[in-house]
């Protein structure tokens, strides 16, 4: 599409906290949009359990010590942000 990007893998450069607090700003959804629901670390870690009790900063601070936590990809633009792979949703951004 003519787009320029940068790619960042997201295991080695985990975003930090206060990006992923930027990007849920942006992109205006809930902290678990954010979460790999579907990983062995969530389970690992009983997330299911705590999330939605756990402040959206601490929320961020584990994703940000483990990118195995992290929905991917996650695509961030100035005044736009999507997360994990929705063809419909990127397509329209594009």
């Amino acid at each position: 599409k003519g787009v320029a990007f940068d790619i960042r893998h997201i295991i080695k450069e985990t975003p930090s906290a206060a990006e992923f607090l930027a990007w849920q700003e942006i992109a205006g959804v809930d902290k678990k949009l954010f979460v790999n629901s579907r990983g062995k670390k969530y389970k690992e870690l009983g997330l299911k359990d705590t999330i939605d009790t756990m402040p959206d900063k601490e929320l961020f601070e584990l994703l940000a010590a483990d990118g195995m936590l992290v929905k991917r990809p996650i695509l961030a633009g100035d005044d736009f942000v999507l997360i994990g792979f929705k063809k419909k949703e990127w397509e329209g951004r594009f």
